[in-house]
């Protein structure tokens, strides 16, 4: 724990990717929250140890900032071997997989973060080399082509993906372990931000890591990104203690609402209202209209969303809930999605 401390406080300027890196957990008894992937893990990776092979291929889907790469980085940790990144749109062609395979060490880990968009050749070459440890080069073209068996040595894929269904089976079958993982709730969220603030150097008391961790959307990477800028906040304009008001003007200053909601889940909200009367809309008509692209509305915004209940899928379209109404101070009309019931009057006669 002290070495964290050298790792980040002498320098509270530096580089935020560094800082961010160095907020990582190192090993799987640090990590905080999915105590059923962390138990389920550790039980193969000990049972990996003691046999004294690398384990079966782990794949973690979940939405982005949940701990998916920091657990990548813990198992290669806990089975002492090093770890190769690198990313599914990394892979257009297969000789690019080939290249990285061929020059893995017996035992590496090798982590793929969305794998789900790797190519489909290198995706078929994956296929062989997770199952054999061997990979097929293609020489030559036309019916003159052949393909020479390449062995590799045994290693350990652990895949990324925050689309688990566009996956296609014959890829996901062929890991031993999967993994989702889920969003933390608060109490989870109060441990990481105690952690990083220790890390950090910072005063944070327990108000003040409660306001931070119920805006945080359920997401480790948002709370201490939140967290930095509180801190900057904190350290400009008040003594430097992170309480809970001073959380509180922070966030709103960086148009953080009580809710989670930012300044791109407000507009989406805002234009489903005051434009399109609550839905329903197309997601590309919803994306011209807040000046962003369908896929930043579709991955970014509309998630939490859909989770906090302010906006539901419908096959027609977006339609905002009663509770996105209420949200943004408005009044919800009486066919709002979730609407209370209006009250009976009169009796049915047809009913009784």
């Amino acid at each position: 724990m002290s070495l964290d401390r050298e790792l980040v406080s002498p320098d509270p300027e530096g580089d935020e990717q560094a800082i961010e890196s160095a907020l990582r957990p190192k090993r799987l008894g640090e990590f905080i929250g999915q105590s059923r992937v962390r138990e389920q893990l550790s039980l193969v990776l000990e049972s990996a140890v003691r046999r004294g092979r690398p384990p079966d291929h782990v794949l973690m889907s979940g939405s982005p900032g949940l701990g998916k790469t920091t657990l990548a980085m813990i198992i290669a940790a806990e089975l002492g071997m090093p770890l190769r990144l690198t990313s599914g749109p990394a892979l257009e062609r297969a000789g690019d997989l080939a290249a990285i395979l061929s020059t893995l060490a017996e035992g590496e880990v090798l982590f793929i973060d969305e794998i789900h968009r790797m190519s489909r050749s290198a995706e078929e070459m994956l296929y062989l080399a997770m199952e054999d440890f061997r990979v097929d080069i293609v020489v030559g073209k036309g019916p003159g082509a052949t393909a020479i068996p390449l062995e590799i040595a045994p290693f350990t894929l652990v895949g990324a993906t925050t689309r688990a269904g566009l996956l296609p089976a014959p890829l996901r079958d062929r890991f031993g372990f999967v993994a989702h993982m889920d969003f933390y709730d608060v109490a989870e969220l109060e441990q990481v931000l105690r952690r990083s603030a220790r890390l950090l150097s910072l005063e944070l008391p327990d108000d003040g890591g409660h306001e931070i961790a119920r805006r945080s959307r359920g997401t480790p990477r948002i709370a201490n990104r939140l967290l930095r800028r509180v801190r900057d906040f904190a350290e400009v304009r008040t003594e430097g203690v992170i309480t809970r008001e001073v959380a509180a003007a922070a966030l709103n200053l960086y148009e953080v609402d009580a809710e989670g909601l930012d300044r791109l889940d407000r507009a989406v909200l805002g234009a489903l209202l005051r434009k399109f009367g609550g839905g329903p809309v197309g997601l590309s008509t919803l994306a011209v209209a807040v000046g962003e692209e369908p896929e930043t509305v579709e991955v970014v915004a509309e998630p939490f969303l859909v989770r906090q209940g302010l906006l539901a899928r419908t096959p027609r379209g977006r339609v905002a809930t009663a509770s996105a109404w209420t949200h943004l101070g408005l009044v919800p009309p009486p066919d709002a999605v979730g609407a209370a019931a209006q009250p009976v009057l009169f009796d049915d006669p047809a009913a009784s």
